[in-house]
């Protein structure tokens, strides 16, 4: 019997149909395969936390010293630069002294005049008064001689007084460093007109910095334990911080909280806290910006990376991998003190419980099937 060629071809497309559905079959499975993702999780457990609080901190020199002159003139020399240090009676600036000079001067001349008339003066009344032992003059006439010599004395005494202030005023034309530290911003230069509302710059005694930060009411009462200790007491038990310098690095020495204010400001509802660093090598500049430190510690804590939450109204959530490594969202209470990168969890997880740390709130999704991996 002949087979017909139509046979061959619908043997054929069985055939070409069956391979393509063993084919489909099998890309459909290799997909659902590689759709399975692999992602990175931590088993979490308790341990003890140390965690580091950050506050915003301005910096300040120990003794900031405005310096302004005490006469008016013009200045003569600048003899200092932007950031130099200096040493307590180093020149800084010299004010225009031709003038004051010239006082000083003309002082010292009246001094001379004044002292040749109380010589006169007193000649006078010494001759008046052997007249007057002698009868030969009134007593009223000596008389007008002493009140000569008494007012020659007194304009002695006051060309006297003149010469002190001309003086004075000579040795407020140099401006010396009362105190050592570093020179800030010199806004006037050579030539130009100063008075005692001018300021010529800020020196900044910064042998040892203060960071000024704030701190809420919620923040002082947790310190003093509600209230239970006082503020000083507190202050004795607060562990030594750390200041975060503006480039993100970390000051290599450690500072100490030394007061804390005791009102509160009514516009923010925070106290000005203030912590000292040593600063010897000088790195530390008044005005820099920066954040205090403040460690905490918290005996057998669940933590677990920031980036391992997300938020959702206000509430924390994570992922927890179950049964069939499937991924579930549950919801998370942590506690407010933090470091920035990790969270102290205060309930929803317990020890043992694995989280996703890799693709939250990007890939993974609840329900949601995944490849651990460590």
């Amino acid at each position: 019997m002949k087979i017909q060629p139509n046979i061959y071809l619908a043997i054929g497309v069985l055939t070409g149909s069956a391979m393509l559905i063993s084919c489909s079959s099998k890309q459909d499975g290799q997909a659902q395969q590689q759709e399975v993702p692999e992602l990175a999780v931590i088993t979490v457990g308790e341990e003890d936390a140390s965690l580091e609080t950050g506050y915003p901190a301005t910096l300040h020199g120990k003794n900031d010293v405005e310096i302004r002159p005490q006469i008016s003139g013009f200045l003569t020399k600048v003899n200092v630069q932007e950031g130099q240090r200096v040493s307590a009676g180093q020149v800084l600036f010299t004010i225009d002294q031709v003038q004051l000079q010239a006082q000083v001067d003309a002082a010292k001349a009246a001094i001379a005049v004044a002292q040749a008339n109380v010589n006169t003066a007193k000649t006078n009344a010494d001759n008046n008064k052997i007249l007057l032992e002698k009868n030969i003059i009134s007593a009223s006439a000596y008389q007008t001689t002493v009140d000569a010599l008494n007012a020659a004395k007194a304009q002695l005494n006051q060309a006297n007084a003149q010469l002190v202030s001309a003086r004075k005023n000579l040795s407020y034309s140099v401006v010396t460093a009362p105190t050592s530290g570093v020179v800030g911003t010199i806004d006037f230069k050579e030539g130009a007109l100063v008075s005692p509302q001018t300021l010529l710059t800020i020196l900044s005694n910064n042998g040892d910095i203060e960071a000024y930060f704030s701190l809420n009411e919620k923040e002082i009462y947790g310190l003093t334990q509600d209230g239970k200790i006082s503020m000083s007491e507190a202050m004795k038990t607060l562990p030594p911080v750390t200041l975060l310098l503006a480039n993100g690095e970390r000051y290599g020495r450690q500072g100490k909280i030394i007061s804390i204010s005791g009102v509160l400001d009514p516009t923010t509802g925070s106290a000005t806290a203030k912590a000292i660093f040593p600063n010897p090598d000088g790195l530390l500049r008044s005005g820099n910006t920066g954040q205090v430190l403040i460690p905490s510690m918290q005996r057998n804590a669940i933590l677990i990376p920031q980036k391992a939450t997300y938020e959702v109204q206000d509430m924390k959530f994570c992922y927890v991998v179950g049964d069939s490594s499937k991924v579930h969202s549950t919801p998370i209470q942590i506690s407010e003190n933090n470091d920035g990168q990790n969270f102290i969890v205060t309930g929803g997880l317990k020890p043992g419980d694995k989280v996703v740390v890799e693709g939250v709130g990007i890939s993974v999704k609840d329900g949601m099937q995944i490849k651990p991996k460590k």
